[in-house]
């Protein structure tokens, strides 16, 4: 899945190749080849290969019990100095389902025109747009029984382009910019709180997606039999308040959306709705398809590189759920600060660290009790992935 997610990105921008590559050249059309039977081969789980894991490394970071967390051995393996750590889950499945990875990228311009077809890459309005467009989800649906790839994914990818940082997103990772000490978000999370008006409006589009066993309105709670037909708060997708109803038989059905925060659910199913994949998935013992409601289109924000003067310790932070899911915004900035204070400009490991204390910090300890942040409370159970990107890398 992660790859692609890497051809979509890449796709857009050039050619794909390490970051001590040449530019590249010419390319002849390739020569057309019969077409051969895909045969399923199942995929072994891996981790990123600028990791460099020899296998006993592969192996103790499985282990859900001790959670160590992984970094690259050598500062500087990533473009710009970037930071990475990671973590495996406490045990809620088998392998470590994130997946990370930093490509270089070349764009040549050769008479006036972009190699690659990227003439339209010319303004940031066309490649905002570009983004949104490009996603593999039809071909990952067409793969689903070729290939026997089931279940999808999210996914949040970060370009540099034209001295401008575009941040797409879908699904639950998020990006942040720390800059001057202060915090900028560059990503949206896309759950069911924050898409109930999108779900809801497609439901009333389209009843029979519902199957005949949901409700698009959203009541503050469950409702009871004995309260039909008194009068109780609702909202759908045209209301951002809430207005009063009388409750009918149709109402008694269970909400397209049921649930808070965390605990909210598409169907009592799913708790993202974007992202890639997830074509076959049901409701529990029905045969309602949930997949029309969930989008593949990333939301896309920009920030602008080349206009604004940086420092070392000016990041974006990019981290999967796991991280965001125990922290936030305000505590991971003031991690960093702390993090940078402690080592200097002139330490050539400082963004790495600084990714490895926010997983340590969010994966907790491990007490009787479970896994605990240091105030006592629960830490993340998830797996954790963390990008600590130094922005002052774009001038250099």
């Amino acid at each position: 899945m992660i790859n692609k997610v890497k051809a979509a990105v890449s796709g857009l921008v050039g050619s794909l190749s390490n970051k001590h590559s040449a530019l590249p050249g010419p390319v002849a059309p390739p020569e057309k080849e019969p077409p051969r039977a895909v045969t399923a081969k199942p995929q072994p789980p891996c981790r990123p290969g600028f990791l460099k894991l020899s296998p006993e490394e592969f192996q103790k970071s499985g282990d859900h019990n001790g959670r160590t967390v992984l970094s690259p051995k050598t500062p500087g393996e990533l473009q710009w100095g970037t930071g990475y750590a990671e973590v495996i889950n406490a045990g809620k499945s088998q392998h470590n389902e994130d997946q990370a990875c930093c490509e270089f990228v070349v764009v040549e311009e050769r008479d006036n025109k972009w190699n690659n077809n990227c003439s339209e890459l010319r303004t940031e309005e066309s490649f905002n747009s570009d983004l949104q467009r490009s996603n593999k989800d039809e071909q990952i649906e067409g793969e689903r029984t070729s290939q026997n790839i089931e279940g999808g994914c999210c996914a949040l990818a970060a370009v540099c382009l034209m001295g401008k940082l575009f941040v797409a997103n879908a699904g639950d990772s998020r990006a942040i910019i720390i800059r001057q000490g202060k915090t900028i978000s560059m990503s949206q999370e896309f759950t069911p709180e924050t898409e109930r008006q999108r779900l809801q409006f497609l439901a009333t589009l389209k009843p029979e997606l519902l199957g005949n066993e949901f409700t698009c309105l959203e009541f503050p709670r469950r409702i009871q039999q004995k309260e039909l037909g008194k009068r109780m708060l609702y909202r759908d997708h045209t209301m951002t308040g809430w207005s009063y109803k009388a409750i009918e038989e149709e109402n008694m059905k269970f909400p397209l959306i049921y649930g808070e925060g965390k605990k909210a659910r598409v169907m009592a199913t799913i708790g993202v709705t974007r992202g890639f994949g997830d074509h076959d998935l049901k409701v529990y013992n029905s045969n309602i398809y949930i997949k029309p409601f969930l989008s593949c289109v990333p939301g896309v924000k920009v920030y602008d590189l080349a206009g604004c003067e940086h420092g070392a310790d000016d990041v974006m932070v990019m981290g999967t759920d796991g991280l965001w899911d125990v922290i936030t915004d305000r505590e991971v900035a003031d991690i960093v600060q702390r993090v940078f204070a402690s080592h200097g400009t002139d330490h050539p490991n400082r963004y790495n660290l600084a990714a490895q204390e926010l997983v340590l910090r969010t994966r907790g300890v491990r007490k009787e009790s479970g896994w605990r942040l240091v105030n006592g409370k629960m830490a993340s159970l998830d797996d954790i992935s963390v990008f600590v990107i130094p922005l002052i890398g774009y001038g250099s």
